[in-house]
């Protein structure tokens, strides 16, 4: 089709900012419906492919991989010459040059542009040192440079960030003006940087990643004509600002390019990767992961030369080699003085919801580890294991046969969070059902244990438990982390010797516990698998008011020793059943979803279970959650809430059992006041309580109208997908405080005073809409439980006031623009996502209209971001869990799965290696804060909305 102009507007399958696509629909005079039926369809994400070589007079591509030369691409014939001594290296598409922030530039010798006139320039860039000037593009006038693509340095105001920059006149003297990025970027991350010089518009413009960040008005420029430079500045007539780090695919433009051209010169340019990832290429990947303390990372791409570490991102190492031919490889972690060791080639990476498949290569064999941490939703004795499964398999890919050995260690970090720590080590052979075999297990304790009590958010008590089947062909050792390794790089085995010099500082020579297997002479089928059992076990698990509660699992297993052994012996049937729900999640969601939807899942899966734990006893089973990487709360009710998705997809019991703690908890009269407690204790995994909280001595985490609303909304979720007889019961056992906390918000929820809410790191806020919103669905929530409860007068009530309320929290927030509803009701011009809106879909609540529901979609619309639609208009953030919450509110096909697309894209390419991270930058690709959470659970909001009663898989 083409625009107004008559230019051709072409689609494909590259994902869009909704924002771009409504201009161009606009210029076309689509609107509406018409706009939308061409936006979207099932499944594609439609684009629109812009044009991005028109007016191209320099395009340097730096894949030239050697030589001084860089080859001008635009055909203008601009070649640069490298001087300074700038190195081809790896870079963002293909190679790129860096930089040693001293001398080295790339010189164009020719003057590219005319500065005076319009003009674009266009980079990938990643800075190793954040603390100097730099100048990734410039072009040489007398003096200074006609115009800088610079980092600032961060002694400045506002310094730190990048900048598209030009000074007046050619004079050192004149005043400079920048548009500058909203952040500061991190180091050796990549970043898609452009400035933009509009003379007719007198302005000029910096994008950064695909996204206008900042516009400053300028006066009349100035032509610079001497050369154009990569990698420096110019400033009081020499050579400054050199460029630490890399540069790659720099191109100039003798025009001004749109935001659309922008949008599309930034999603032209897919990264190289030297592994593929399936789905998605992790941020961090989930390794052993099944409980807030058996929760270990990989935050690199490949296995090999990069340690596991905990979620805090504390080093819990494990070591994995492979003997071939007599060579040794190297394919997990990062050990140093062991001898000659290769290391191996990982060519693949696989994440299903339960597993994380690595495929790699060396000496003719392909070796696959696969870590597999269960999620058996419907049975809550398997849930309760804090075991994780790893397998290995060989298998020649070069037509010949191999002699293969494997090994495997894991180092005492897996017994405390203090490496200064003193341990304690011993082996035992643990009898299993399966072959009447036994395991040789290794286990880790702390030689003085502190119950209940944590260091660096690890355990200081417990048993580090490491396990695999006895078997002729294996051999053990434990030792010095460089001899037990070093034996088995020079002699393919180890050695069953066990040191004996214990207790010892976890630092003191570092102890490890090492296993070698024989896997014999190995073909081009696979092997049957080595499979190891890796873990933590406690006893307690935690307190509840001051008494220790044990771990669900002691119900089923008298001893850890008879949990090992059943849960190695289900193994081979744990892996089926395993792929089974992975097939499930992934079919639901790449329906509901599309596939980067299913690869959402597939990361949030393991995460969002892991921040729980099951307690208790069968006939008092309780799941706990802790509140990870924020203030380490028991049972927050505000974490809770976000993750409660994934529950309500895959068993609305689990979410049952996370509400019951709580509710006992306030049913016991300990807590004084009358709107909802916000968590069970301060610290876990103790939950004492807060008796102590009055209104004379509230505490700063009280939050009255988020927790009563977020608890009535779960529980009336809870009672929705529960059968007819357990809804009932469970409404009527609860009845009292559920209606003392509907009576609270019938007085407080339709304009909220100065309060905290769940987004507390934004501070307390006054009248705020999406709060009151999430109230008003609470009433009515209430309706339903009253309902359950056979209540039926109470239900007219709470439904009667929630529909009156739900009316004037229209008129209360809309802005006097019209045009979108406000963050809070008495700061117009202002807004927020209003992600509390989900609860009316979910609970089928159909309270809040249609108008205001499209109102705030297409405001949304415009406001989108390379990785996602900011929090609020406050800052540039967002959070990953309300945006799907987003999606699942909104009937807008094209939004929802413009919001996938995003927090994909986020996940995709960020630099920010820590778990699923929920609090990001919607404009760096950048965590802002928090990772691991619990909350992550909400990425399942689209298939929770969707659901019609539990999901049996």
């Amino acid at each position: 089709m083409k625009d107004h102009e008559g230019n051709v507007l072409s689609f494909h399958n590259t994902p869009v900012g909704r924002r771009e696509f409504i201009k161009w629909a606009a210029a076309a005079g689509l609107a509406g419906g018409a706009l939308d039926a061409l936006f979207f369809q099932p499944g594609i994400a439609l684009a629109a492919s812009m044009d991005t070589t028109a007016g191209l007079v320099g395009y340097w591509k730096f894949d030239d991989g050697s030589g001084s030369i860089a080859v001008d691409s635009s055909g203008a014939g601009n070649s640069g010459t490298l001087t300074g001594g700038p190195i081809w290296v790896s870079g963002r598409m293909s190679d790129a040059l860096s930089f040693n922030g001293s001398r080295a530039e790339v010189d164009i010798n020719a003057s590219v542009l005319d500065t005076s006139k319009d003009y674009t320039v266009a980079a990938w860039v990643q800075i190793s040192n954040p603390n100097v000037w730099a100048s990734a593009v410039t072009q040489d006038g007398a003096n200074v440079s006609g115009f800088y693509l610079q980092y600032t340095n961060p002694a400045i105001p506002d310094g730190g960030r990048f900048a598209f920059s030009l000074i007046s006149t050619d004079s050192a003297q004149s005043p400079t003006t920048r548009a500058i990025s909203p952040f500061s970027p991190s180091t050796n991350v990549w970043y898609h940087l452009v400035g933009v010089h509009d003379t007719m518009a007198k302005q000029i413009k910096l994008y950064v990643n695909g996204t206008l960040v900042d516009t400053q008005s300028v006066g009349t420029a100035w032509n610079a004509q001497g050369e154009t430079v990569i990698g420096r500045g110019k400033y009081n007539g020499g050579p400054v600002d050199f460029w630490p780090g890399l540069i790659d695919d720099v191109r100039l433009y003798n025009r001004v390019l749109s935001d659309a051209d922008v949008f599309s010169l930034y999603h032209a340019t897919p990264p190289q990767t030297s592994a593929a990832f399936t789905p998605l290429r992790p941020p961090a990947t989930p390794l052993v992961v099944r409980s807030p303390y058996v929760s270990t990372w990989l935050a690199a791409d490949t296995l090999p030369g990069t340690w596991p570490t905990f979620w805090t991102g504390a080093i819990k190492a494990m070591t994995g080699m492979a003997h071939i031919d007599g060579t040794a490889y190297l394919f997990m972690g990062a050990p140093t003085r062991i001898g000659s060791v290769q290391t191996m080639t990982q060519t693949n990476l696989t994440i299903t919801p339960t597993q994380s498949i690595f495929t790699l290569q060396g000496g003719g064999v392909t070796l696959t580890v696969t870590f597999l941490s269960p999620v058996e939703v419907d049975n809550i004795q398997n849930l309760s294991v804090p075991l994780s499964y790893i397998t290995a398999t060989a298998q020649s890919n070069d037509g010949q046969t191999h002699a293969v050995r494997l090994y495997f260690d894991i180092s005492g970090e897996w017994a405390h969070g203090d490496s200064n720590e003193l341990i304690n080590w011993n082996t035992e052979q643990v009898s299993h059902a399966k072959s009447a075999g036994t395991l040789t297990t290794f286990t880790v304790t702390p030689h003085s244990p502190q119950v209940l009590s944590e260091v660096n958010d690890y355990p200081s008590w417990g048993t580090a438990v490491w396990a695999t089947e006895s078997q002729p062909q294996l051999a053990i050792q434990s030792g010095e982390d460089v001899v037990v390794r070093a034996f088995f790089v020079s002699q393919g085995t180890l050695n069953n010797t066990m040191d004996a010099n214990q207790p010892r500082a976890i630092n003191d020579r570092w102890p490890v516990f090492a296993f070698a297997l024989n896997m014999g002479t190995v073909t081009e089928r696979a092997t049957s698998p080595m499979t190891l059992v890796l873990g933590h076990v406690r006893e307690p698990a935690v307190s509840y008011l001051g008494n220790p509660i044990p771990p669900l699992w002691k119900a089923y297993w008298s001893t850890w020793q008879q949990m090992l052994a059943s849960t190695y012996a289900d193994g081979k049937e744990a892996f089926k059943r395993s792929e089974k729900i992975d097939a499930a999640i992934t079919a639901d969601a790449t329906q509901v979803g599309g596939t980067n939807y299913a690869a959402l899942c597939a990361l949030a899966l393991r995460q969002a279970m892991s921040g729980t734990e099951l307690v208790g006893t069968t006939s008092q089973p309780w799941l706990l959650l802790k509140e990870i990487s924020s203030d380490g709360n028991v049972s927050t009710i505000d974490v809770i809430y976000p993750g409660m998705p994934v529950l309500v997809y895959l068993n609305p019991y689990l979410l049952r059992l996370l509400l019951d703690p709580i509710l006992a908890y306030t049913e016991t009269g300990g807590w004084p006041l009358p709107f909802c407690v916000h968590d069970l204790g301060s610290h876990y995994p103790n939950a004492t309580g807060h008796n102590d909280d009055t209104s004379e001595n509230k505490t700063e985490e009280d939050m009255p109208v988020e927790e009563s609303a977020n608890m009535l909304i779960m529980v009336a979720a809870y009672i929705r997908f529960a059968s007819d007889h357990d809804a009932t019961v469970y409404a009527n056992a609860h009845y009292p405080i559920l209606k003392q906390w509907a009576d609270y918000l019938v007085q407080n929820a339709l304009d909220p005073g100065y309060q905290n809410q769940t987004d507390d790191f934004t501070g307390f806020i006054a009248h705020s809409s999406n709060l009151a919103l999430k109230g008003i669905l609470a009433i009515a929530a209430m309706g339903q439980v009253a309902t359950a409860a056979g209540k039926t007068a109470d239900a007219v009530y709470y439904q009667g006031q929630a529909t009156s309320y739900i009316s004037q929290w229209v008129n209360k927030s809309q802005d006097s623009s019209g045009l979108h509803l406000k963050l809070a009701y008495d700061q117009d011009g202002t807004w927020s996502l209003k992600y509390n809106a989900f609860p009316d879909k979910l609970l089928g609540l159909n309270l809040i209209p249609m108008t205001a529901l499209t109102e705030e979609s297409t405001w949304y619309m415009q406001h989108e971001n390379a990785f996602g639609i900011p929090l609020d208009i406050r800052h540039s953030y967002t959070k990953a869990d309300w945006e799907m919450w987003t999606a699942a509110s909104t009937d807008v096909a094209s939004l929802r799965q413009y919001l996938i697309d995003a927090l994909y894209q986020f996940v995709n390419t960020s630099g920010s290696r820590v778990p699923f991270t929920d609090w990001y930058d919607t404009i760096s690709d950048k965590q802002v804060g928090f990772h691991a959470r619990p909350v992550i659970g909400g990425v399942f909001s689209l298939l929770a909305r969707l659901k019609s009663k539990p999901r049996r898989v």
